[in-house]
């Protein structure tokens, strides 16, 4: 029994070692000891003749896309237009992409580029671009791929939502001019559009507001499509709007790099109802905007459900030339209320889908009271066989005056069911404060 007992403890013993030693954490030392044993391993037997720098630059590139969908390393030629896109011009397609679950994935198309006038759409995954997968592709690979010059063909072949099979785009690369801030007016709402937040918005959009203050009763703030760009412009936008609080949080595993970011009273400048518009599209410091402004009850939001992306990236330069880096993701987002938008992103107030609104459509052949004699004239001279009949000198007038870029027409809301739900909306919250 003795025996028994003792052969027990030894097994209970030596499977206790073994687990002990299956659980130990490598030393640092033992660590990078196993990666330069693999590193060695490559550039001596590998199949092609690879040099130490590509072998380094390849590892450097796995580690930064097995970490998370945001971190890149950015090598010479991709940081060098990474810098350029953040100055609002650049050449490729026009459309921001990041990785989703795995897949490459369209975050959404600039307005006004080559790739939103050949119809790619926010959520599209890109399947192929030319006759390349991505399915093992990194995130800067697929940049570089798509950026080009001027001129230049691309097909992006995409998996659609709801579409039975692939969908192949073809598209010519242009020059693309990122007009981030632009206006119009419908009575006394003034719409806002912002396509990206480049170093120029919050700027821009003041400007904008103090020049039209005297007609305006209301704002729109049309963040469709919006892919997001610097923390310290979104920042600065929502201060425009909001005396006091917290606007955004971010918090990471460095608590030195927790930091409260908040409004101040001196920068608000109007007060006025609003509504802000998201979808899909809608990502980064475009979902801390919206966000902020639910959360601080400023703004009603509209539209669908926003894209998720709430993490904190810093550009870490690798040489002292500053002509290669890494972008590392080294905390989250967290908005007034302590909610987070990584994976999760902003709900709307109302939920609006995109297409066109319900409305009547217009009779051509209703004729109103006042127009029924001079309709009945017209209708006389095409009897008596007169070749020239004369136009109403309004209609003329009409057809004289090209449509006002800077005005919201019927047309812009017959065609926009989600700006249709805003201008109604915001039309009541004016009447109610007044």
């Amino acid at each position: 029994m003795k025996k028994i007992l003792s052969l027990l403890f030894l097994s209970v013993v030596l499977f206790s070692s073994s687990v002990k030693e299956e659980n130990k954490i490598p030393t640092r030392l033992e660590s990078y000891a196993k990666l330069q044993k693999v590193i060695g391993a490559v550039e001596r037997i590998y199949v092609d003749d690879v040099n130490l720098s590509d072998i380094i630059d390849k590892s450097i590139k796995g580690l930064m896309s097995e970490l998370d969908a945001h971190s890149a390393y950015m090598d010479k030629k991709y940081y060098k237009e990474f810098k350029v896109s953040m100055k609002g011009e650049f050449g490729g397609l026009g459309i921001v992409v990041g990785m989703r679950d795995g897949v490459l994935t369209v975050i959404s198309p600039i307005d006004d580029t080559p790739a939103q006038k050949a119809g790619v759409k926010a959520g599209d995954i890109i399947l192929k671009i030319d006759d390349k997968s991505t399915l093992k592709m990194t995130l800067s690979d697929a940049v570089v791929l798509m950026r080009g010059k001027k001129g230049t063909p691309i097909d992006v072949t995409v998996v659609r939502k709801k579409e039975p099979k692939p969908v192949v785009i073809h598209i010519v690369r242009d020059i693309i001019k990122v007009k981030s801030v632009s206006f119009k007016t419908l009575g006394n709402i003034l719409y806002l559009r912002i396509a990206s937040f480049d170093n120029n918005v919050a700027k821009q959009l003041a400007k904008l507001i103090n020049e039209k203050e005297k007609t305006t009763k209301g704002i729109v703030l049309d963040l469709r499509n919006n892919p997001g760009g610097s923390l310290e412009q979104s920042i600065k936008a929502v201060d425009l709007f909001i005396d006091s609080g917290i606007i955004v949080s971010q918090k990471g595993r460095d608590k030195a790099q927790d930091k409260d970011y908040e409004a101040t009273t001196a920068s608000t400048i109007t007060k006025v109802p609003m509504v802000v518009l998201v979808n899909g599209g809608s990502a980064s410091a475009s979902e801390i905007v919206s966000g902020a402004l639910q959360d601080h009850k400023r703004a009603i939001i509209i539209g669908e459900k926003t894209f998720g992306k709430g993490s904190v990236q810093v550009v870490l330069p690798l040489d002292d030339k500053n002509s290669e880096s890494i972008k590392l993701t080294i905390a989250k987002y967290y908005l007034p209320s302590g909610r987070t938008i990584q994976a999760k992103g902003i709900d709307p107030d109302i939920e609006s889908f995109s297409g066109e609104s319900v409305h009547e459509k217009e009779d051509k052949f209703s004729i109103k009271e006042k127009d029924l004699k001079k309709h009945l004239e017209v209708e006389l001279e095409k009897v008596n066989g007169d070749k020239e009949i004369k136009k109403d000198k309004e209609e003329d007038k009409d057809e004289e005056i090209k449509k006002d870029k800077t005005k919201i027409n019927k047309e812009d809301l017959y065609n926009d069911n989600q700006l249709k739900a805003a201008t109604d909306i915001l039309k009541a919250l004016i009447l109610i404060k007044n």
